[in-house]
């Protein structure tokens, strides 16, 4: 009888530990020093988290599908350039996880008026689902793509307000 008890318990904490805590494994927790700004070099298709100005992490990234030149008018192609701000999460994201970034400011939709166009916007930092291979390859409509596993790491990094520097 003492065995089947013991036999018993085993089970049943086996099958606390099979459930899991029930969180998306996609939503990581992050406890070192706050990322405190965002630098994208275009150039290089190198995105760097900073502490201050430490690097925390660097990564490589994937662009908007014509890279060259800031971002003027919606549906350019072109990944913004300049000082801008983490402003928002979407969680549910068709790109696995993203980072919304303020595009455009007032001085983007001042010249794109001006030219009488719409400068565009919905620009995230994202993963990209089904990511094989090193070279990303720039295909995006002017957003900042990694893969899906590194968006985790940024987006539990990344805090909103969080300042973001796009440099050509």
């Amino acid at each position: 009888m003492r065995a089947l008890k013991i036999f018993a318990a085993f089970f049943i904490v086996l099958g606390l530990v099979g459930c899991g805590s029930g969180r998306d494994p996609k939503f990581r927790s992050y406890s070192g020093p706050p990322v405190t700004k965002v630098v994208v070099q275009k150039g290089t298709r190198k995105m760097q988290l900073f502490h201050n100005d430490q690097v925390l992490k660097t990564y490589e990234v994937a662009l908007g599908f014509a890279p060259d030149g800031h971002k003027q008018f919606e549906g350019d192609g072109k990944t913004p350039e300049g000082a801008y701000r983490i402003d928002r999460r979407n969680p549910n994201s068709r790109f696995h996880l993203s980072l919304g970034i303020n595009y455009p400011n007032q001085a983007d939709i001042a010249f794109a008026e001006s030219q009488g166009k719409e400068p565009g916007g919905e620009i995230f930092i994202h993963g990209k689902t089904g990511y094989r291979g090193k070279n990303l390859g720039d295909w995006t409509w002017g957003c900042i793509a990694v893969p899906d596993r590194k968006m985790e790491d940024i987006y539990a990094m990344v805090g909103d307000g969080t300042l973001v520097f796009i440099y050509p």
